[in-house]
């Protein structure tokens, strides 16, 4: 592109000391798609998508303590009543799209603020007996 424009196969090959030929075969095979399934190396053991970075993990041995401590969470909820679990979904937004209030807890199950307030409290201190905070205490530790 030095030049201002996109360079021919000539312009590449003249530079590259290889024939037109040759630059328009590795033309044509850039511009195909690969898929990540695509065997690679000799034996094809291997597939492409085993060389692609995950762009969306910063750090996979974090991914798998997040997701290790998520399914602990889950487990630990489900030990309560439906209702303290739910209530506790939905204050600290486990499994929802954000947290919710008191008042907005309230509303959905048609109580007050002060008995959701009261449901949250026990549910939590539900969580912290030993029995059930043990899941947990490796990743506080």
């Amino acid at each position: 592109r030095s030049e201002g424009h996109r360079p021919t196969p000539g312009d590449i090959a003249a530079k590259t000391n290889q024939s037109v030929e040759r630059i328009e075969q590795v033309m044509q095979i850039v511009k195909e798609p690969l898929s990540l399934d695509m065997p690679v190396g000799d034996e094809g053991s291997a597939v492409l998508a085993d060389f692609v970075e995950n762009q969306r993990s910063d750090n996979p041995s974090e991914d798998v303590v997040r997701h290790n401590l998520s399914e602990k969470v889950i487990q630990a909820l489900e030990t309560l009543t439906p209702r303290e679990e739910k209530v506790l979904r939905l204050r600290f937004g486990i499994g929802e799209e954000r947290d919710y209030t008191l008042e907005e807890v309230g509303v959905g199950f048609e109580v007050t603020r002060e008995r959701i307030r009261q449901i949250e409290a026990k549910a939590l201190t539900k969580l912290r007996q030993p029995g059930r905070s043990k899941r947990l205490k490796s990743f506080v530790e």
